[in-house]
């Protein structure tokens, strides 16, 4: 590790820079680099990301005493840029404490701002300002800030309000004001006093001083922020892993609180929730930067074009709008149109939409923060089109800004237009981030984790998030506040995870005790149903329809993209002509799994295969083969037909014959009326299908060899189909796998049957199809030997969910009883259900391609487990030489997207 620890900043010079981001976080990094770009930022200090790595391995004593010089010198470095001095009561020098991750994780961790103030100190700040009102505001601030992230002031109960905030309405009420701002400086003065008097009975502790003592709790407490419950459940939805660590940014005091020619605010380059190229934001006369992004008061916006909007959907009227919410770009013209030149030299230097924070002090702007925004799917698609074609990025630089897992979003259903038109409006807010979204009503973070996982659908309804509430986020449909503009943290958290969410629906009011939610008096309880139009900001009542999303537009173009340059395509799973088609439009190019068994559920095709499964001799067993013979062929005209052109693989019948078979008294009753016998005997048949393994049993090709009148007969329904779509003029290209060998022999017993089978239907049908015998690779002796199997298998399909269920000799049904436990303590880094096991299983799939091709040059590779859709095991696919990955038809777009990442990575 470096033994430098802290870096500093200001006046134009900077010891780091962009480059910098995994040792500076990404605030740090880019504090500096606006720095040595010339955008106007206050001066300050960061504290490197591998400072919080030894504050968790060597506490938090060795680390103070560690940073103590560096600290201090940093320190004294800000207070002579600034020409004040910490702790000074005539001159004093204020500061703010930020965490800055290496990845953007906006509102987890935690911010001090105001830092330095005493008692002493405000005095001397006020009579140094001339604005006694501005001092003890900054004071109040200061410990109900440090009083929450330091010294743990929290609601002791979910229905209860943040302890401080209950103080500032008691103050508001005695006068009967409305809003912070309104408030004069005794009554300033006297929160600051209640709010030292209710830390001291809640904690014990009395409110600290000496600014230093201060400076050091507030930097450790961003330390601790990193381990914090929401901090480590962003991390785990977002793949950050913990070593990663938060940087500590340390900058002087800028105040947006001075007065009516100061204000803060946040924007955005690009739209956030669209993707349009549209400057944006939101400020605040007369505030500090939490104030915008908490909701308390109304944000303004940045843009007239902007405020025209925001009223339209308020239903403001003009002359209320321009007298009361002005724009930034009416209200201070000369620092709107310095912040517009300034957003857009960041966006060209960075080349993406930035995500940037300011102040205005007594008419000067200071930038805080730039980063790379957050951003909507539907975002993310359109900005990397769009400045490819601004010639800002190249075509690589398109793919891969696109992250593929965020596609997902462009691929849920929107609402349907007719039932919309029907839908009762309840109210409209800010369209926050896009989105349908259907459910009942939720109050609180933790009923709604605990409803989702109970099965149910959920749009959790707050007054305004904070950053306690991402797990209910994480768990619902959608997200509705009473409070909060288009860049409050429901709002930025949402796009980010790609959850619908309405804002600043005012009309909304709450009442967390009786959880009830009443609208323009229409009364809805916790469950009620409402919906959401995340693109409108339109609240609905009861559930509004939904239709298929489709590919068009810039994620079609996105898509064309993908296949210039992916070597490795993409089929799908699907057991449906539904399930193909929908694949075939999202750009599926075939079918890498047709699983026969799900086909056999219906009710007629059930008693025919329970028929023959119970059945005691072969010609038993054929008759009811017969009878299931149409409904195969049937299933498998119209998946063909569906993928007409492209190659369909049908896996044969593969889980074990209990799955089938009635385990309940009247299941049996009805199928020994069925088949003229006992019960008792349908009962001895059943039973000794049992087994203590079935995952290990006989099922698969055993099942096939063991009764080869079954894979005769899935044979016959397959090439049938084929037959009758090559008859009618279409161009059917089946392929017939056998699932689950381990020796060569089983594939070949297999293998007879199937050919046999084929030639006696062409000579029949006066027909022929041209079609493949292959198997799946699954069973981790069948990798080892995959150059003798190559030999007589056409092509190899990897099966890598049983892969890793026999590699590891975990049970993928069962797993969920130990997994969060090895996740929890690392002995697992990941699901190895969910993400492919690249050393393990990997090392497998790998040496069956290298040994199957060692025989068979141009065999034909591919994977058609639940990995197939996962992103890095799709690049792991590309990198050991597959011909294409196979996934559910709503993960086709994203593994395609994947595939051509793996190459332009390569």
């Amino acid at each position: 590790m470096s033994e430098k620890r802290v870096y500093t900043f200001g006046n134009g010079v900077a010891e780091g820079k962009a480059g910098m981001k995994n040792l500076l976080g990404g605030k740090g990094a880019n504090l500096a680099e606006m720095n040595l770009i010339g955008v106007p930022v206050p001066p300050g200090f960061t504290i490197t990301t591998d400072v919080c790595n030894e504050y968790f391995e060597k506490g938090k004593e060795k680390v103070v005493a560690l940073l103590k010089n560096e600290v201090e010198n940093a320190v004294h470095h800000i207070e002579n840029l600034m020409n004040c001095k910490f702790g000074d009561v005539q001159n004093p020098l204020l500061v703010s404490v930020r965490s800055g991750a290496r990845a953007s994780m906006p509102g987890m961790m935690d911010t001090i701002l105001n830092l330095g103030l005493n008692d002493e100190v405000a005095k001397g700040l006020a009579e140094k300002s001339g604005n006694e009102r501005f001092a003890y505001d900054s004071y109040r601030r200061f410990v109900q800030m440090y009083g929450d992230v330091v010294l743990g002031m929290k609601p002791t109960n979910k229905e209860d309000i943040d302890p401080f905030e209950e103080i500032i309405q008691q103050v508001k009420a005695e006068r009967g004001i409305k809003l912070d701002n309104e408030m004069s400086v005794d009554e300033l003065k006297k929160l600051v006093a209640l709010f030292k008097e209710a830390i001291k009975n809640q904690t014990g502790k009395d409110f600290p001083t000496d600014p230093m003592e201060q400076l050091w709790g507030a930097v450790c407490a961003v330390f601790d922020s990193w381990m914090n419950e929401r901090a480590i459940l962003y991390r785990k939805m977002e793949g950050i892993p913990a070593e990663w660590g938060t940087a500590v940014n340390v900058q002087a005091m800028v105040f947006g609180n001075m007065g009516n020619t100061s204000a803060t605010g946040v924007c955005f380059s690009r739209d956030a929730a669209t993707g349009e190229n549209i400057f944006n934001g939101e400020y605040l006369v007369n505030a500090q930067g939490e104030d915008v992004v908490a909701g308390i008061r109304t944000p303004q916006q940045i843009t007239k074009e902007g405020s025209l909007r925001w009223a339209a959907q308020q239903l403001i009227d003009e002359d209320v709008r321009a007298s009361q919410y002005p724009s930034m770009e009416e209200n201070m013209p000369e620092i709107f149109a310095e912040l517009n030149a300034i957003q857009e030299k960041l966006e060209r230097h960075y080349h993406d939409m930035q995500d940037m924070e300011f102040t205005v002090q007594d008419g000067k702007l200071w930038f805080l923060q730039t980063r790379n925004g957050k951003r909507t799917g539907t975002a993310m698609v359109k900005i990397a089109m769009d400045l490819l074609r601004e010639g800002e990025i190249d075509e690589k630089t398109a793919l891969l800004r696109c992250e593929p897992n965020k596609l997902d979003e462009l691929l849920h259903p929107v609402f349907d237009k007719a039932a919309q038109k029907q839908a009762k409006v309840l109210t409209r807010g800010l369209p926050a981030s896009p989105g349908a979204a259907c459910g009942q009503v939720v109050f609180f973070a933790d009923d709604a984790a605990r409803w989702h996982e109970e099965g149910k659908q959920v749009i959790m309804v707050r007054i305004e998030t904070s950053p306690e509430d991402l797990a209910g986020m994480s768990a619902a449909e959608g997200i509705l506040t009473a409070r909060g503009g288009m860049t409050s943290h429901a709002a930025v958290v949402a796009r980010g995870m790609g959850k619908c969410c309405v804002s600043g629906a005012g009309a909304i009011n709450i009442n967390y005790k009786q959880r009830t939610l009443e609208i323009d008096g229409v009364l809805l309880r916790e469950g009620d149903y409402i919906s959401l139009n995340g693109s409108t900001g339109e609240v609905y009542l009861g559930e509004v329809t939904t239709q298929p999303a489709k590919v068009t537009g810039d994620l079609a173009e996105l898509m064309e993209l993908c296949n210039k340059y992916t070597k490795l395509v993409v089929r799908t799973n699907a057991d449906t002509p539904h399930d193909a088609q929908v694949a075939h439009n999202f750009g599926a190019v075939g079918i890498g799994l047709c699983r026969t068994e799900h086909m056999f559920f219906e009710s007629e095709k059930i008693k025919a295969m329970r028929e023959m499964i119970l059945a005691d001799t072969k010609e038993g067993r054929e008759k009811a083969l017969t009878k299931l013979l149409p409904f195969q062929r049937q299933d498998f005209y119209g998946i063909l037909k569906s993928m007409d052109g492209h190659p369909v693989n049908v896996r044969l019948l593969d889980p074990p014959l209990h799955e089938f078979v009635p385990h309940d008294l009247e299941g049996q009753q009805a199928m020994a009326a069925e088949m003229g016998i006992s019960v008792q005997e349908i009962q001895h048949r059943v039973n000794s299908l049992s087994e203590h393994n079935p995952m290990l049993g006989h099922r698969g090709c055993r099942l096939g060899n063991t009764y080869p009148e079954i894979t005769a007969m899935q044979t016959r329904a397959i090439l049938g189909a084929a037959i009758q779509l090559k008859k009618e003029g279409f161009d059917p290209h089946p392929e017939i796998m056998v699932p689950l060998i381990g020796v060569v022999h089983e594939f070949d017993q297999q293998e007879k049957v199937i050919r046999d089978t084929a030639k006696q239907l062409f000579e029949e049908e006066g027909v022929e199809i041209n079609f493949h015998v292959g198997t799946m690779i699954e069973v981790p002796r069948a990798a080892l030997v995959a150059e003798n199997i190559a030999k007589k298998a056409e092509y190899f399909s990897f099966g890598t969910n049983d892969l890793t269920q026999m590699t590891f000799g975990y049970s993928r049904d069962d797993i969920a009883s130990f997994l969060p436990v090895y996740l929890e303590k690392k002995i697992l880094n990941v699901d190895p259900f969910q993400v492919l096991d690249q050393k393990g299983v990997g090392q497998l799939i790998d040496m069956g391609v290298k040994k199957g091709r060692s025989t068979r040059p141009n065999l034909v590779c591919g994977i058609c487990g639940e990995h197939g859709g996962e992103p890095e095991s799709v690049k792991f696919c590309h990198r050991v030489g597959l011909n294409y990955v196979s996934c559910s038809p709503f993960r086709v777009p994203i593994a395609r997207l994947a595939a051509a990442q793996a190459a332009v990575e390569e």
